[in-house]
């Protein structure tokens, strides 16, 4: 692993669980001196973590951990409504038996989530997701997903530590339900069924509630 590599898994390590906080200003010589690396591979990790909209780099090079906004957080929900469908559709169109065995172990390994949840355990989640997005076998749809999820994951958090009471695992029946019937319409290759699934599951996700607990 490169210097700048290292550098951006620890500080995008950091802003996930909150250890930087939102609104944070880095400074960039006093953080590569305690990284122990120079300002050029952390400049390259920065730009990396801008690119994620986890911060801020201003004229002065110096970085800022990005606010979490409801405006951000309905704009991510708004596109994974409309990506999130159409990965799930493809995936039962596409989909390999390879693919829906990748599928199944990843719901096996599922947990609910709930208050307290770490960026450890919601690993197990997009790593679900992830085998319905690469079923569909659009490399271009994969990487923008990615990206959202990436960006999603500090407003899912948000929801977990304690913010939204309906994120304390009362509806983990009704979450694993969505997941088995989600796994079922794309091995039975029902796109219209799976997409129909994925949107709903969209639609009372965490990152649907960040809205709304931001909004108030």
């Amino acid at each position: 692993m490169t210097k700048s590599e290292s550098a951006y898994q620890l500080l995008r390590d950091r802003i996930l669980s909150g250890a930087l906080a939102p609104g944070q200003v880095l400074q960039q010589r006093e953080l590569a001196a305690t990284l122990g690396i120079s300002t050029t591979p952390l400049r390259e990790a920065l730009r990396r973590l801008m690119t994620e909209g986890l911060v801020d780099l201003d004229s002065h090079r110096d970085a800022r951990i990005t606010e979490l906004r409801a405006e951000q957080a309905r704009d991510l929900i708004e596109l994974r409504s409309a990506l999130d469908p159409l990965a799930a559709a493809l995936a039962a169109e596409r989909r390999t038996s390879d693919d829906l065995a990748e599928m199944r172990a990843a719901l096996d390994a599922l947990e609910p989530l709930a208050s307290g949840t770490t960026v450890e355990q919601l690993g197990a989640h997009r790593r679900f997701h992830r085998a319905v997005y690469t079923a569909g076998h659009n490399p271009l749809l994969v990487a923008s997903l990615e990206q959202l999820w990436d960006q999603s994951d500090r407003y899912r958090l948000l929801v977990l530590a304690g913010g939204d009471p309906s994120a304390d695992g009362s509806e983990a029946g009704d979450k694993a339900q969505e997941h088995r019937a989600l796994v079922a319409a794309i091995a039975d290759r029902d796109g219209e069924t799976a997409a129909e699934v994925m949107r709903g599951h969209i639609g009372t996700s965490l990152g649907a509630r960040a809205v709304r607990q931001l909004g108030q």
